[in-house]
């Protein structure tokens, strides 16, 4: 079971900053070939922690204003929130190893 969704300008406030869940956002876009191969890392994980963190994957294309007001200046970037606040940044392709690495910590 997977437990990932579509972030917009609607729904950041309440299902990022108000969840009671951890969130890992996945900033990306569908002309960016590094996002696409870690999308499927992405993927197993909202799999594998089901009911420990949500992901959300936000179109940059789509939702500039959010991406901009969080200072992300490149694609991919993965981004943790717990608690409404921001917990670990993670930029540009990387394994899926590393990612548990920096996310861990705020998911267990």
């Amino acid at each position: 079971m997977s437990d990932m969704f579509e972030i917009t300008d609607n729904n950041f406030q309440s299902d990022v900053l108000q969840s009671d869940t951890p969130v890992l956002v996945d900033f990306w876009a569908e002309w960016c070939g590094p996002c696409k191969r870690i999308e499927p890392f992405v993927r197993e994980i909202a799999s594998e922690y089901h009911g420990k963190v949500r992901v959300g994957m936000l179109d940059t294309e789509a939702y500039s204003d959010i991406m901009m007001s969080l200072g992300i200046l490149s694609i991919p970037t993965l981004v943790l929130f717990k608690g409404g606040e921001e917990v670990a940044r993670i930029t540009g392709f990387k394994p899926k190893e590393k990612i548990l690495k920096e996310i861990a910590p705020y998911i267990g």
